[in-house]
Formats: C-alpha cells, sequence, structure tokens
C-alpha cells in the first residue's frame, strides 16, 4: 500500500533559546528529569550539544534531545524526525513511501520530488539487500519489525538524496545504528607480556563474492559530500567574479554527470551569490587570480 505524504504547514511553538547561558540553564534542568533521553540523562553537556544541532537544522529545544542521538561519535536524527524535516521544508512537493512484493521478495521504495525539478528521488531497499549487508534476521527491530527497517532504510537514503540541504549530511539513527562499531584501541589485558608481530599472507577472495552495494552507497555519498564541501571552500575563497563563474561552470558540469545533485547546485548558487555581493561591494573585479578547481 502506498503512503502519499503531502507537506502541512506548521508553526513553531515552545521556548526560544537565544544565547548559550540560556541554553546552558535549559540543558541542566532537562538533564535532571526523566524528560531527557536516558543518554542524555545526567548529561547537560550532551543535552546542550544536541539543542545546538537540531538548532541548526530547524529543531525546537525538546525537539532535538528527542531526535538527535549520537551514534558511535557521530550525530544522527530518528527516521520519523528526518521524514518532519523534509516534508516541513517549502522545497518539497512529495514523499511517497510503500513496499511491493512479499516475504523474501519484499522491497522498500521512497519516492520524493523537490518543487520545479522534473524527475523525483527514488531509493529501493530490499530484503536481499538487507542480507548483503547482514541485517536480514539481526536480533532487535530487524527481527521484530523488518519491513518497518526495510522502509526506514529506504527513506533515509531517498531523503539525504533528495534533500542533503534540509538534513545537512546527518544519517537516520536506524542506520548509524547498524554500522559495526570498531574500537580504536583493543583492551589491554592483565600480565599480558608484549608479542612480536607476525607477518601473515592475505589469501585474495574468490571471484564472485558477494559485493556490499551499500559499502559502495556509502563511499559514493561521503565523496560526494567531500566534494560539495571543497566547491564550498573554493566559493569561500574565490576574489573575483570571473573565478566565481569558473567555479559555477564546474559545479554544473558536475550535475551534469551525475556528482553533484540539483540541490546542491542551488546551496552552492546561493553561495556563490552572496560571495559575488561581498566582492562587488568591497573590491570588485579590480584584480584577478586563477580560478580554483571546484573539486578542490
Amino acid at each position: 500500500m502506498a503512503n502519499d505524504l503531502v507537506p502541512a504547514e506548521s508553526s513553531s511553538r515552545g521556548l526560544s533559546l537565544h544565547t548559550f547561558d540560556d541554553m546552558l540553564r535549559f540543558a541542566n534542568v532537562v538533564a535532571k528529569t526523566d524528560f531527557a533521553p536516558k543518554d542524555f540523562r545526567g548529561k547537560p553537556e550532551a543535552c546542550l550539544l544536541a539543542i545546538q544541532h537540531g538548532a541548526e537544522i530547524g529543531l525546537s529545544p525538546m525537539q532535538s534531545l528527542q531526535n538527535i542521538a549520537c551514534i558511535n561519535g557521530r550525530p544522527a536524527i530518528w527516521g520519523d524526525a528526518a521524514l518532519a524535516l523534509v516534508m516541513g521544508s517549502p522545497v518539497c512537493e512529495y514523499v511517497r513511501e510503500r513496499i511491493e512484493g512479499e516475504g523474501e521478495n519484499a522491497v522498500a521504495i521512497c519516492e520524493t520530488k523537490r518543487r520545479g525539478y522534473g524527475q523525483p528521488a527514488i531509493a529501493r531497499f530490499s530484503v536481499a539487500d538487507a542480507k548483503r549487508a547482514s541485517l536480514w534476521g539481526k536480533s532487535g527491530p530487524w527481527s521484530q519489525y523488518p519491513l518497518r527497517m526495510l522502509q526506514l532504510r529506504a527513506r533515509g537514503f531517498a531523503l539525504r538524496d533528495g534533500f542533503p540541504d534540509v538534513l545537512k549530511g546527518l544519517v537516520t539513527t536506524e542506520e548509524a545504528m547498524d554500522y559495526p562499531v570498531v574500537d580504536a584501541e583493543p583492551a589491554p589485558v592483565a600480565n599480558s607480556q608484549p608479542r612480536r608481530l607476525e607477518s601473515r599472507r592475505i589469501e585474495p577472495k574468490p571471484a564472485g563474492d558477494v559485493v556490499d552495494v551499500h559499502a559502495d552507497r556509502h563511499a559514493a555519498h561521503a565523496d560526494r559530500q567531500a566534494k560539495v564541501a571543497a566547491a564550498r571552500t573554493a566559493i569561500n575563497g574565490a576574489k573575483t567574479r570571473k573565478q566565481l563563474d569558473a567555479i559555477l561552470a564546474r559545479v554544473e558540469e558536475r550535475v551534469s554527470t551525475g556528482d553533484f545533485f540539483p540541490a546542491h547546485r542551488d546551496e552552492l548558487v546561493a553561495l556563490a551569490e552572496g560571495k559575488a555581493e561581498l566582492i562587488e561591494g568591497s573590491k570588485g573585479d579590480a584584480y584577478e587570480e586563477p580560478a580554483p578547481a571546484a573539486n578542490g
């Protein structure tokens, strides 16, 4: 069954925190109560950072505490809150979610569309995908609510691909919790003696091994975000309009090749326009330097 979600307008209500002292006092109060999630209880500093991170993407203080989580040292947002942010954005035209197939053939599909764009962003996550990622049958929500987890994974991919300017690079908490945890240093063993490292031969993987497509997806997403960040840096460092034009031409080329999404172009164009106003208001085009590359 398809769920067609239509954006609804809402008004912002509740307590407004305007200064650091306001936020710190509020965080100290909340950290002492049952309203704070267990990971934030008794930790006013963590509460403050969650409030600040939520404020940067448009969440109120209490919404931030309930919907921002720290997973393995990285902030994440619960899937329902991510959907709420996107649906509340004026650039969102619609979000459509559905499950096709049954049993081992089930696949979750999330389709999102930005206003003014012809093609929607579509993400799929199937039982086969979950098996390749060693998620299907995993204890916890993947065993208790498997179809819901398929839905949330497809949603996370679609929302991040279609609305990176709204989510600011946040992944969904449900996805972040499935990432493997790698300890930086193993715990010391009592009375253990130093041992010599022994070299070992790494056997090549036989042809036909299953490739984790989601590892590739995550790597591609990280690479795209790095290139967008490099373009931002180049725009901020531009000295002339000619340099800005060269950077934006490179950005447009990346959109045509699929390296950037249209939303990235919109963000970078807006940043370049602001930079152009600063240039014209100060030094203008009195001098020129070689245009920096958009990919750093």
